[in-house]
């Protein structure tokens, strides 16, 4: 088994691993749109699911996958009302590729959070 960081001080202040590599699959964690680099949160839910995409991508990448290997995901989001403008970005981002599916509406860690993301993944 493999962990790994994005180097977000979130994780170590909590104790959990961006994402984990174990027999063939990569488990990534509950991902924001906050940028790890600048530890900065965009406004607005679009900014935030454009950038929990990327950070998503960067976790599979480290963990030795990619977006294409996606099987499964989960959206949280605080308001339900949020999610159908997050819909072309999630298309976009899956392609042909489309895992299966969740969305929960449910309290996130900050009241700023409007979206994070969780996914399973077969490694390359």
């Amino acid at each position: 088994m493999q962990r790994f960081t994005s180097g977000s001080e979130f994780e170590g202040r909590i104790g959990y691993s961006r994402s984990v590599l174990c027999d063939g699959w990569v488990f990534v964690s509950g991902t924001t749109g906050y940028d790890y680099a600048t530890m900065t949160l965009p406004e607005g839910v679009e900014a935030q699911c454009r950038q929990a995409l990327a950070n998503l991508e960067t976790a599979l990448k480290a963990a030795g996958s990619d977006m294409a290997h996606v099987v499964r995901v989960t959206y949280m989001l605080p308001d339900r009302a949020d999610f159908p403008a997050c819909w072309p970005l999630l298309r976009a981002a899956w392609g042909d590729a489309a895992p299966a599916a969740t969305m929960i509406e449910c309290g996130l860690m900050e009241p700023q959070m409007r979206i994070e993301i969780e996914a399973t993944a077969r490694a390359l």
